[in-house]
């Protein structure tokens, strides 16, 4: 959403035009770019430093407004920091320093890239590109254009970035994988900032079919396929609900072999959640149009994996519903027949998430046989009472995959946390009256829906992360200032990139 951000890549030897920003590091070190512009400045970079007591380093910045000889410029500092192998860290850093140029409300700025060395900085120059681009992101497409001419003139926002860095070509080339994912990133953010009178089931399945357009094949399971599959569970939860359930089942083909076994990729997407006839609070309930931040997650990974032509199988399934209350919803102490063919008995109808992913975890390990399933859900307010906003949950039956997502997040700076399965929190979910009841009771509230989910895997590895705390309602970073974070595209992109596509 908002101004689509353009970005070059020139050699260091180009023209400083505008708004520039550089770089210094602890002691004030300036890159030769810097240095050789306090000498034409006739040392006001310096001056300015010891005037403000910057040091360089860190995450302060000075500003010099036309500056002798350049009056037209704005010359920004900003303190340097962060290691050449610090993946999300110059991301952030790129992110940091979009916003420092863009607060300057010029639509053109400079960065230069010139404290690291060459061999390092076209992956550095494209990270700060990324993180740039991460950071522009703004979702307004329901803010009407009235205004004058002076709100206009403030809120004006970057348009062009130029990035200087030795081997620009090279930084090109590296930023076109970041971009795809960026744009994955934002295809997940658009998704769960929308609002769900625009966004339903149907019409979110729509957004699926539109990657089509990068070589994804998509198709689209209504009611009635899904009936005649058996994934009653996933039903039940629509069954209140006017507008129909739809399950999308993505899958991109990069493998060289297309005998290699694909890795899937499972979302939660609750276009809406009241909680059915266990209504929630009113209080706090416009946040239940973002209860579909996997099923958004999933969507963008994919998106992502085919815009940078990942080397790899993958799938990606999403089952989209919406939970109403209504004369035909599902009632407390329902018992419903999974595809599985395990019974349910329902206690409590605002843990429909459970539901709809426990149909799509049977299916598909029943037509993919995957390498491995990840799926992803907004699915206890648990998890954020254990790990808050810092990390998502992750349980899993496969210690290697684990440790490989841990990896990945520890590299992205999207932070996972391994919670405990046990039987002693799977002896919770038993019930008299069925083969399991939907919830566990007071205690352990994320590891018993873990459990839940757990019965329906086979062998298959498999890791649940439980996303509720960081999807939605997310707090400003470097790289994100909306109520939408995108949470997930990097993390599960960097698993492929690092463990899959070798």
């Amino acid at each position: 959403m908002g101004d689509v951000l353009e970005i070059e890549f020139e050699d260091l030897d180009g023209k400083l035009k505008g708004t520039t920003l550089v770089f210094a590091g602890d002691g004030l070190e300036l890159g030769s770019i810097a240095s050789d512009l306090d000498k034409k400045l006739g040392g006001q970079i310096a001056k300015a430093a010891e005037l403000d007591g910057f040091g360089g380093g860190g995450k302060r910045h000075i500003e010099l407004l036309s500056p002798a000889k350049m009056p037209d410029a704005r010359i920004i500092v900003a303190g340097f920091e962060g290691d050449s192998d610090d993946k999300g860290g110059w991301v952030n850093t790129g992110g940091r320093v979009a916003g420092l140029v863009a607060g300057a409300r010029s639509d053109k700025a400079t960065i230069v890239v010139d404290m690291v060395s060459s061999s390092t900085a076209p992956e550095v120059a494209a990270d700060i590109a990324m993180g740039a681009l991460l950071r522009q992101y703004a979702f307004d497409k329901y803010k009407s254009q009235a205004g004058n001419e002076e709100d206009e003139k403030n809120s004006r926002r970057l348009k062009k970035l130029r990035v200087l860095t030795a081997k620009p070509d090279k930084a090109r080339d590296a930023f076109r994988r970041r971009e795809a994912i960026a744009k994955g990133v934002t295809i997940a953010r658009d998704l769960v900032n929308e609002p769900a009178n625009e966004l339903g089931p149907v019409e979110f399945a729509a957004e699926c079919e539109k990657l089509k357009d990068l070589g994804v094949e998509v198709e689209i399971l209504d009611v009635e396929a899904l009936e005649e599959l058996g994934m009653r569970a996933l039903l039940g939860v629509a069954q209140g609900s006017a507008r129909p359930a739809r399950v999308a089942i993505m899958q991109w083909h990069g493998a060289k072999s297309k005998r290699q076994k694909p890795l899937c990729f499972i979302g939660k997407g609750v276009c809406f959640d009241t909680g059915g006839i266990s209504m929630k609070p009113a209080s706090g309930m416009e946040d239940m149009k973002g209860d579909m931040g996997g099923a958004a997650c999933v969507t963008g990974l994919m998106a992502a994996l085919a815009g940078r032509e990942a080397s790899v199988n993958a799938i990606g399934i999403v089952g989209l519903v919406e939970n109403m209350p209504s004369a035909t919803a599902q009632r407390p102490g329902d018992i419903v027949k999974s595809m599985s063919g395990q019974t349910v008995e329902i206690l409590n109808t605002d843990a429909e998430g459970r539901l709809v992913l426990c149909d799509l975890l049977w299916y598909a390990q029943e037509r993919f046989e995957p390498r491995f399933m990840i799926n992803l859900a907004t699915l206890t307010g648990a998890i954020i009472v254990a790990l808050g906003k810092e990390y998502a949950g992750m349980f899993s039956n496969d210690d290697k995959l684990a440790a490989q997502l841990s990896a990945a997040g520890e590299a992205t700076g999207e932070k996972v946390w391994r919670m405990p399965l046990a039987k002693g929190y799977d002896k919770l979910i038993d019930t008299p009256n069925a083969d399991m009841k939907n919830i566990g009771g007071r205690w352990a509230g994320a590891i018993t829906a873990a459990q839940f989910l757990q019965r329906f895997v086979k062998k298959t590895p498999w890791i649940h992360l439980d996303v509720a705390g960081v999807a939605m309602a997310s707090g400003k970073t470097d790289i994100s200032r909306t109520w939408a974070s995108g949470w997930g595209v990097r993390l599960l992109d960097e698993l492929v990139a690092s463990d899959c596509e070798k």
